[in-house]
């Protein structure tokens, strides 16, 4: 869909008061939020005599608290009551909570500052559900990717919006609290007025019983996702994600005014460099994934967050014996912590900025593709218990992360050293994860490949079946064959080989990994053939891809081979539609076979060399000859070597 229908849009009653009672909500979650932070950060002894640390951290915990223990509860809510009536509901809600807010601002009533925190929690955990909910029975099909496109990124700038203007408000003299208790009481109107505009929206079961034991509901839709082995650990780094980054960005408010010696505008910075990192690595993950759900983007991500967390460690460290003794003398002078503007002029301060960016890419490479893959791999039946599910997780370790920071800076930890232990746990955690699901890191390489040593163009990858079993047949151009089909296909692919490739050290590492099937002549070992072809029929049954590459060897010529007999035998025993793929322009080159000396062949095509992989129309079984695959692979692949 063109941006132009996605942002149309926007002009239609069916989406628009949806979209603006969204943004408006999360916006001003994060306009209260910030702005309490910010006063307990910059004025906390007119506060509490509680350290900023603490409470910096015990903030977020209890907003996010609520996703833990009512996630489920609203998931069932979302499904029983008519959609637009309940979101009128939790506005009026929002509205009494910033109202209870407003007396806490003015009367400096800290307690009641607390409760509005866990209420907006509430708020936000009840209208999650609906959001996700709404958008399927008001939009068409082919308008739900731009619908929940532009959805996304109204929340990302409402997100952004209310954090700048929250610290920006707050901190006005002498009329901070009164703009700030004024704002969110405005938005909350705002809000209510268009959630008026929101279109009649049946209930999907009316007659569903709501539970009355949420944390067993929890449990139950937790349960429902961790059948499927790849969509819960997909979720778990989900929330790691959110871990990582609500121990990082709960510490912004007390790193820049003690370890960095600026003002909230130097906050306000911080968050601002963080937002469009996240929402430029969102973006970005587009172009880079081909606009496909492309995994090999997690450990991207997951290294990009190791690497700029231990930066930010270092160059703060740095920061501290340079432009840090600069603004420690300006503030003895001036008598006051030092604005964006001038702390920019300090030596160090670009580089802390360009870690946070880098941070926030990184984390959206992260996280993008693992959404997406929990969209695609989870069952439809299942899918929005799929997602209070991870909501659940998320809360949870958005609640462990409070409780971790507070404990480690306890224990003597400064900030950046916490920012140093969350990069190496990080570390920790993606290794452990990647172990669990080879699929990330097979799909890594052949992502690093085809980004790096070759430019490659998939030709109707479309036919590569997103479901169900099928035999894929290629000619066998070189060793890395298998790790460019894979990076080509939507999902996992068993691929057949020689059994001697499985010896080689690191390239037999990936495909034992990658669960390829190795299969050897019948004259050097009869029963290991016999057994390929039995886990191969076995991997077809379960509804898998199975990919031969029934030339049987490398080409040494690039010409193509004989095809052999054993994919008339594997459909024999299966019968399952045959996919003909050529690969085109992958013979010369370093890893293929030929006369050529090695040398000779690593720069003969240079650096960022075309190839591309053709895709055939499905054969049916009973016409999946040897000779009759052989001429569709010739033909797709050409003249072009």
């Amino acid at each position: 869909m063109s941006q132009a229908n996605q942002f149309s849009l926007l002009s239609q009653r069916r989406f628009a008061p949806f979209f603006w009672t969204q943004f408006l909500g999360a916006f001003n979650d994060n306009l209260f939020k910030t702005a309490l932070m910010v006063i307990l950060t910059y004025d906390a002894l007119s506060w509490t005599t509680l350290k900023p640390s603490l409470l910096t951290n015990l903030i977020p915990g209890l907003f996010i608290l609520p996703y833990v223990l009512l996630s489920a509860t609203a998931g069932q809510m979302a499904d029983k009551f008519e959609k637009s009536g309940l979101t009128r509901f939790v506005k009026w809600l929002e509205l009494a909570i910033m109202g209870v807010a407003a007396i806490g601002w003015m009367q400096h009533i800290l307690w009641l500052l607390i409760a509005a925190v866990v209420g907006m929690g509430i708020h936000s955990t009840l209208f999650g559900p609906v959001k996700y909910a709404y958008l399927p029975q008001h939009l068409k099909t082919e308008e739900l990717i731009g619908g929940n496109g532009v959805t996304e990124m109204g929340t990302f700038v409402g997100i952004l919006l209310g954090e700048v203007l929250g610290a920006i408000l707050v901190m006005q003299k002498p009329a901070g609290l009164l703009l700030t208790a004024g704002g969110t009481l405005l938005t909350a109107v705002l809000g209510l007025i268009a959630s008026y505009r929101i279109p009649h929206t049946p209930a999907a079961d009316p007659t569903l019983r709501i539970s009355r034991n949420p944390l067993a509901e929890s449990v139950r839709n937790i349960g429902f996702s961790r059948q499927n082995r790849v969509v819960f650990l997909s979720m778990l780094g989900n929330s790691w994600f959110w871990f990582y980054g609500a121990l990082v960005l709960a510490q912004f408010p007390v790193y820049a005014k003690d370890y960095l010696h600026g003002d909230h505008g130097v906050f306000v910075l911080l968050l601002t460099i963080f937002s469009l990192g996240v929402g430029a690595g969102s973006l970005l993950c587009e172009k880079l994934s081909g606009r496909k759900v492309e995994l090999g983007l997690v450990p991207f991500g997951s290294i990009g967050l190791t690497v700029f967390g231990i930066d930010l460690y270092l160059s703060s460290v740095g920061f501290a014996h340079t432009g840090g003794q600069v603004a420690a003398a300006l503030m003895q002078q001036g008598g006051a912590r030092l604005g964006a503007f001038d702390w920019l002029a300090l030596h160090g301060t670009l580089r802390i900025l360009a870690d946070v960016l880098m941070i926030g890419m990184f984390g959206g490479f992260f996280i993008v593709p693992l959404f997406a893959l929990i969209q695609v791999r989870c069952e439809p039946g299942h899918l929005s218990r799929t997602i209070a599910g991870m909501n659940i997780l998320n809360a949870l370790f958005m609640v462990a992360a409070a409780g971790v920071a507070i404990v480690l800076l306890g224990q003597g930890l400064t900030i950046p050293e916490l920012f140093l232990a969350t990069a190496l746990m990080n570390a920790l955690v993606a290794t452990y994860i990647f172990s669990l699901v080879p699929e990330f890191l097979m799909r890594f390489l052949a992502w690093m490949l085809i980004h790096t040593v070759h430019r490659v163009k998939c030709i109707n990858a479309d036919r590569i079946p997103a479901e169900g079993a099928a035999v894929l047949v290629c000619n066998h151009v070189s060793y890395v064959d298998a790790i460019v089909i894979g990076a080509a296909s939507p999902r996992p692919i068993r691929f057949v080989m020689d059994h001697r490739i499985f010896k080689l050290p690191l390239l037999g590492w990936i495909f034992r990994t990658a669960r390829a099937i190795p299969i050897a002549p019948a004259k050097e070992d009869p029963w290991l053939m016999e057994k390929a072809y039995v886990d191969i029929a076995q991997a077809l049954h379960e509804g898998d891809l199975v990919c031969i590459f029934p030339e049987g060897k490398l080409t040494t010529t690039g010409d193509m081979n004989e095809f052999k007999g054993g994919i008339a035998k594997i459909v024999a025993r299966s019968q399952v539609p045959v996919i003909p793929m050529a690969l085109r322009g992958l013979w010369g080159h370093l890893l293929s076979r030929g006369a050529q000396p090695v040398l000779e062949r690593t720069f003969r095509k240079g650096l960022r060399s075309r190839l591309a992989l053709a895709v055939g129309q499905p054969v049916e079984p009973q016409y999946a000859t040897p000779e009759y695959l052989y001429q569709q692979v010739r033909e797709l692949r050409g003249g072009w070597k």
